[in-house]
């Protein structure tokens, strides 16, 4: 029997010649101080934490812990979650609420999202989804209406969609494609030894590299985006290897984080890594051709920083 307060570990057999080991545990080691962050509050914070409240409607800050909400907010920026607060997959690092059948989608949801971004008088907004592999589509067709009818909107303003991998069904993510956000995104997470461990197993590390793949050459003159989150036991030439493995599938922007544990139940920060690595490490990126990397502690696929200067360059001023 095992004991609760006793670590353990799982163990995943990634190919035929590794195994991989990941220790679950109660507690991650203690926060470093890099890593403190003031208590949400403000005027905006409030405003926007009201509206998507009484429209039911979910921002990824929100359900994902973001230590980021205080600052965006604030700071005008807000990243909205399509089809709900639950997700059919369970990764081990997410925060969000998993069934195996959350229920039906709001069909108001597209008009609603319209609306309130709308109301924020934003210029650039960041769209992302709960998996639905429960729906035939994997809800697909209703993310294209929410782009769309968000776009009609707010015809300026630039949209970023971080989309789900729709179990790299192309049909699918072309649906996302023909509905044309300025920036098509999609997170690999994390490196291929842990992918098994850290993601969902419908999940794949070359299923996410392929869907990216697809994204490129499907609008070869459009931006791609992908995100990587460090401290749960990758090595740092597993980094740079999965680095380098988002440059040739095309991807332009790039955002590195420190994985942080949302509760018990998820798993343990194996190392806080220190900002002067997430900095050598936005400057390899540089070298290996991305557009612009964010890495730092703090940093999320979906940050202010990053958002700035995708921004200004696709509207030509980077």
């Amino acid at each position: 029997m095992v004991n609760r307060n006793d670590d353990f570990k799982l163990f995943f057999k990634a190919s035929s010649k590794t195994c991989v080991s990941i220790t679950t545990t109660n507690l991650s080691p203690k926060k470093p101080p890099w890593l403190k962050v003031s208590f949400p509050g403000g005027e905006r914070y409030s405003w926007i934490k009201k509206r998507a409240a009484n429209l039911n409607l979910s921002t990824v800050c929100e359900e994902a812990n973001c230590p980021n909400i205080g600052e965006c907010w604030n700071g005008g920026t807000a990243t909205f979650m399509l089809m709900g607060d639950t997700c059919t997959r369970g990764c081990r690092f997410c925060s969000v609420k998993s069934a195996k059948n959350p229920g039906a989608l709001d069909s108001e949801e597209p008009r609603k999202l319209a609306e309130t971004v709308k109301n924020m008088n934003l210029k650039y907004v960041v769209l992302t989804t709960v998996d639905r592999d429960d729906l035939p589509d994997q809800g697909a067709s209703h993310i294209a209406r929410c782009i769309r009818c968000t776009q009609r909107a707010s015809p300026d303003m630039l949209i970023e969609m971080l989309m789900p991998d729709f179990q790299g069904i192309t049909e699918l993510v072309q649906q996302i494609i023909n509905a044309r956000p300025a920036v098509l995104a999609h997170n690999l997470e994390t490196v291929r030894s842990l992918t098994p461990v850290v993601r969902d197993s419908r999940a794949g590390y070359d299923q996410s590299l392929e869907v990216l793949h697809y994204l490129k050459q499907s609008c070869p003159e459009g931006y791609t985006k992908s995100s990587l989150m460090l401290g749960v036991g990758e090595s740092r030439t597993e980094t740079l290897q999965a680095m380098e493995d988002l440059r040739k599938v095309g991807v332009d922007f790039l955002t590195i984080g420190q994985y942080l544990q949302p509760s018990r139940k998820h798993l343990k920060v194996e190392k806080f890594v220190h900002p002067d690595e997430f900095d050598e490490l936005a400057q390899l990126g540089d070298k290996m051709g991305f557009e612009y990397v964010a890495s730092g502690p703090l940093v999320r696929s979906s940050y202010k920083a990053a958002e700035f200067y995708i921004e200004r360059k696709i509207r030509g001023n980077a």
